[in-house]
């Protein structure tokens, strides 16, 4: 965890843009240096946000608040992002933030495939950032008050992304998550942007659905992570921006699991899935390539890598790989680091 204050103050430099830019690409920059601060490389921080500045843009103006009794119209309209951000602003200065968090993470978790993903996944780092809450002295850390705001930004942002998924129908899948991505059938047209190729999203194989236990569910959970990643070494060339999401989507639901009620984990672990597989069904190549093993490389140089290209999905994906830790995962990261369009 950062304890320089560098994550915090780049959060604040943030916390004056949007959650998009030109109505429909998100803002990454939150996601990035949270994931570059996770990775010890703070000192790197402010040098890339200098280079990510340009696609930033001001803050959205408010339309009217969000109040107890309409906030279910609100839902998924992008035009209420300020006035959800200060509603989630608001409720986390008056209630611990996992309370904030149980209560509306039902509510949101049916509509996280608005947005490409992008609000779950700013989510998993806001929540990361908030779980680590002690310092190596032992002091409080990680609950800070530019913290607290970014997990107002990213629920904000996932309240006026929601859009949910429904009426698919299921089809036979396979008993591990690796064998499920590969039953996934790709879409017959396989263009346009991603709400459009999610509309084309009719069916999806069967994987977990019997689980029924919380700790089942994380573990299951895992393996799908774990699968996703590793299938990106061999199919992220069908497309290396957007197949990312298949793997850091639900791992920003893992990631967020430990601060949530464990009867959250089940549904967590089905709306998982039907991100990575429907991520997958949108974007898969015709055909894999070869995996190339890594070589000797440490976790260290695999994120040193990525922050190189700079390309803010290189580094979630590093990141994301870096907690799965195996040499899969790692050849994952270097093919985002060959086929990511450096920062520049």
């Amino acid at each position: 965890m950062d304890t320089t204050g560098t994550l915090d103050e780049a959060l604040q430099r943030l916390h004056a843009s949007g959650p998009e830019r030109l109505g429909r690409l998100t803002n990454h920059a939150p996601m990035a240096v949270e994931a570059l601060a996770a990775r010890g490389q703070g000192a790197a921080v402010h040098r890339w946000l200098d280079l990510y500045a340009s696609r930033l843009e001001e803050f959205p103006a408010a339309v009217e608040p969000v109040t107890d009794a309409d906030w279910r119209s609100a839902l998924g309209d992008p035009r209420r992002a300020a006035d959800w951000i200060a509603r989630f602003g608001r409720e986390l200065g008056e209630r611990p933030w996992r309370d904030v968090l149980a209560l509306w993470w039902p509510r949101l978790l049916p509509g996280m495939y608005g947005g490409s993903t992008h609000p779950v996944i700013r989510v998993g780092h806001a929540v990361r950032t908030l779980l680590a809450d002690r310092r190596a002295d032992g002091s409080t850390g990680g609950i800070t008050e530019p913290r607290l705001t970014e997990l107002a930004h990213a629920l904000g942002y996932w309240a006026a992304r929601h859009h949910p998924v429904a009426d698919l129908v299921p089809v036979p899948g396979a008993a591990d998550a690796a064998a499920a991505l590969d039953a996934v059938v790709p879409l017959d047209v396989r263009e346009g942007g991603f709400p459009a190729r999610l509309g084309r999203v009719r069916s999806l194989p069967v994987w977990a659905a019997a689980v029924t236990d919380p700790a089942e569910a994380h573990r299951r959970l895992t393996e799908l992570v774990r699968a996703a990643t590793h299938r990106y070494a061999t199919h992220g060339h069908g497309d290396a921006t957007m197949l990312v999401h298949a793997a850091t989507a639900p791992n920003a639901v893992l990631r967020t699991l430990p601060a949530l009620p464990r009867a959250l984990w089940v549904p967590s672990l089905r709306a998982a899935w039907t991100a990575s597989a429907a991520v997958t069904a949108m974007y898969a190549p015709d055909a894999p390539e070869p995996c190339v093993p890594p070589g000797a490389v440490t976790p260290e140089e695999v994120f040193e890598r990525a922050l190189a290209n700079g390309d803010e999905h290189v580094v979630k994906l590093a990141d994301t790989a870096l907690d799965v830790g195996d040499e899969r995962a790692f050849a994952a990261a270097l093919r985002a680091v060959e086929l990511g369009e450096p920062l520049r």
